[in-house]
């Protein structure tokens, strides 16, 4: 692995109903030596490390014809023209009803159809579906999974990702995490964009899955792995994907195998507060799972995937009601693990 990251501190003097708690032992060794930085992992000495080895680069897209191009023609040109280090680079269109699929291409990406990767198998929606299919797809020993809304994209958003796998053959997973401006009328939150993180995924984890704690940001879109270790998970249709994904790997190769980059500042777009309630639903849910699979929740509970929210101003039917209704589905659906499957995944990339 490269040096710890300098800047990964802990805090470990929170006075608590006068006690001190402090950082678990394990979580601070852990995050002390399997958190780096992406300025440890220069593209050359990947591309000596990396051998015979094959790295493919995934990117879900729903209707992201604003940004996906850019990313792209950044991958292509720095790390794989310049310098050769990634060998496949993958566009999932993940039904998109915009011009993604023909930017995607036009830029330099092989573009496949979510639902051809998945024709014959039950029709799932949503990001978890379109990352399934995406490692279908991929054919490299590494798979980094780039989210395809992102601004101001720099290549040390995959030799980050890559390098620790690439370096280190007992880390199995890479997460991301980075400053997440949140810009408001109002000026900009530094670190104002990880607002579902905070009030739903971080309480959540550390109430259960505590091991987990030193992830910085356990829902990051930007993540690699080993393929034969992420074709043994499943992968869950909704927002609750990387949650799933961080506790799945938990379980199947332990927490040592498992590591963090600082990728620095991440620059997307941001949703609405009723959005991020239905994330952090489908967050619960998905935790609600892990839990009934573990046995720490009863098996016979069904919680309601029914999510009620209020919308200020009416309808055109109801012009004076200061307050609507909306209610949502955010019922969960998963993908089994593609190691169960592979045998029903087209041989060959369906173009989208």
């Amino acid at each position: 692995m490269g040096k710890a990251n300098p800047r990964f501190r802990h805090n470990l003097g929170v006075p608590v109903r006068d006690t001190q708690a402090v950082v678990s032992p394990v979580v601070e060794a852990w995050a002390t030596y399997r958190t780096t930085s992406a300025d440890d992992w220069p593209a050359q000495r990947l591309l000596r490390a990396k051998g015979d080895g094959r790295v493919s680069v995934v990117l879900p897209a729903r209707n992201e014809e604003a940004t996906v191009g850019a990313i792209v023609s950044t991958i292509r040109e720095h790390l794989m023209d310049r310098i050769p280090l990634v060998d496949e680079l993958i566009v999932v269109d993940s039904r998109s009803t915009d011009r993604t699929a023909q930017v995607a291409r036009a830029a330099g990406a092989e573009v496949v159809s979510q639902d051809a990767m998945t024709r014959g198998l039950p029709r799932l929606s949503g990001k978890g579906d379109a990352l399934w299919a995406g490692l279908a797809a991929a054919e490299g020993d590494v798979v980094a999974f780039v989210d395809a809304d992102l601004r101001e994209f720099r290549p040390h958003f995959v030799t980050g990702l890559i390098g620790p796998l690439l370096t280190d053959p007992s880390v199995d997973f890479v997460k991301g995490f980075y400053h997440r401006p949140l810009v408001r009328a109002s000026g900009v939150e530094p670190d104002g964009g990880g607002r579902v993180t905070e009030l739903a995924a971080r309480p959540l984890l550390n109430l259960f899955w505590p091991e987990l704690a030193g992830f910085v940001q356990p829902l990051a879109g930007e993540y690699a792995g080993r393929r034969v270790v992420l074709e043994q998970v499943p992968f869950v249709s909704g927002y609750g994907v990387e949650t799933a994904m961080l506790i799945d790997l938990l379980e199947l190769v332990g927490l040592d195998a498992l590591a963090q980059v600082d990728l620095g500042q991440r620059k997307h777009r941001h949703q609405d507060a009723a959005a991020l309630g239905r994330m952090s639903a489908q967050i619960m849910l998905t935790v609600w799972s892990r839990l009934q699979r573990r046995g720490w929740a009863s098996p016979e509970a069904v919680p309601s995937t029914l999510l009620t929210q209020f919308r200020r101003g009416g309808s055109e039917a109801l012009p004076n009601l200061d307050r609507e209704i909306v209610v949502s589905d955010i019922s969960i659906e998963e993908r089994p693990p593609l190691a169960q499957l592979r045998h029903r995944v087209p041989r060959r990339r369906v173009a989208a």
